[in-house]
């Protein structure tokens, strides 16, 4: 997260530059495999065979079991161990990626909604990797900041013949505090055009 001073800000220019950005591409540590998906599917109390029963994936039109696509972030994460591996940043791509921070007014952070595309099954022995790209940027008012920043992210799922998967977009913002709000002069005059 990158806070900047007002008079550093510039929405036009941090779009210009971020928008369409893109992090380092993460391979999956694991592939995609049948125990994981069981354990995911019994603890969702499913029951579907394609995702649980062996024969069943193989009699079907995939030739093999199929993972929710959900688990799309899991198989083309780092995994969780060992840690100082990459480890503990499997959310597809950019943890850590410093290029991805887009400078805000702001440093206190609300994720919005987070929203799936579903494109081609995952099957076992799949190999997944992931690549986060910058959708939009923008500033919205919100109730607590007239001028908080809203990022959208995309992050897309690859398989080992490099086709998408998945895509996993969301939308979070950045907002000062309160104090930060009322200390700007504008304040007054954007909330009086909010309505509040």
């Amino acid at each position: 997260m990158v806070k900047v001073p007002a008079e550093q800000f510039d929405i036009e220019k941090i779009r210009s530059e971020y928008i369409g950005r893109k992090a380092d591409r993460r391979d999956g540590l694991y592939p995609v495999e049948h125990d994981s998906i069981r354990r995911h599917e019994h603890m969702a109390h499913g029951k579907n065979p394609l995702l649980l029963d062996p024969e069943y994936g193989r009699k079907s039109k995939y030739g093999t079991n199929i993972a929710p696509g959900v688990m799309a972030s899991q198989f083309a994460g780092t995994g969780v161990w060992p840690y100082g591996n990459g480890g503990g940043r499997n959310i597809g791509g950019a943890a850590g990626d410093s290029r991805m921070d887009v400078p805000t007014l702001g440093d206190r952070a609300i994720n919005l909604n987070v929203s799936w595309q579903f494109l081609k099954p995952l099957k076992i022995g799949d190999r997944l990797w992931a690549q986060q790209e910058i959708a939009d940027i923008i500033v919205k008012p919100i109730r607590l900041d007239p001028k908080a920043v809203w990022i959208t992210n995309a992050t897309k799922f690859y398989n080992q013949d490099d086709e998408l998967v998945a895509i996993m977009s969301g939308t979070g913002l950045r907002h000062r505090s309160p104090e930060e709000v009322e200390a700007d002069p504008e304040t007054p005059k954007l909330r009086a055009q909010m309505g509040n």
